[in-house]
C-alpha cells in the first residue's frame, strides 16, 4: 500500500493502536485481543470473516473499519467483483444512508488497486 490516503490510514492506525495498548488497561487489551482472535481462520476462513466485517462496517457506517476491512479483504484475495457483491449486501441491509460510505469505500479500493499495479 503506497497511496497517500492508504499510507496515512495505516500509519495513524498503527500509531494510535500502539498508544492505546501502551496504557495499562486490561479491558482494552482484551478487547483488542478478542478482535484479533475473531478474524483468524476457523470454521470460517479469514476471507469470509473479513467480508462479513466489511458488511457490518458498511451498515454501521464506520469509515475506518470499512477501510481496514477492504485492505484485509484485498490481502485475502477478494476480487473487485466480490467486493461489489459485498457492497451490495451492505447497501441493502443498511439502506441509502450507506451510499456516502460506499463512495469512500470504492475510492479506497481504487487506491489500493492502483498501488498494486504501480
Amino acid at each position: 500500500m503506497s497511496g497517500k490516503r492508504v499510507d496515512e490510514f495505516v500509519a495513524f492506525r498503527q500509531r494510535m493502536n500502539e498508544r492505546i495498548l501502551a496504557h495499562d488497561n486490561q479491558a482494552v487489551r482484551r478487547f483488542f485481543a478478542l478482535d484479533t482472535q475473531t478474524y483468524k481462520d476457523g470454521a470460517l476462513p479469514v476471507r469470509t470473516k473479513e467480508m462479513l466485517g466489511l458488511v457490518a462496517s458498511l451498515v454501521l457506517r464506520c469509515d475506518d473499519c470499512i477501510s481496514y476491512h477492504i485492505a484485509e479483504c484485498r490481502k485475502a484475495g477478494v476480487t473487485r467483483d466480490e467486493f461489489f457483491e459485498v457492497f451490495s449486501v451492505g447497501l441493502v441491509v443498511g439502506g441509502s444512508i450507506v451510499i456516502p460510505h460506499l463512495r469512500r469505500a470504492v475510492d479506497f479500493l481504487d487506491e489500493l488497486e492502483n498501488d498494486a499495479t504501480a
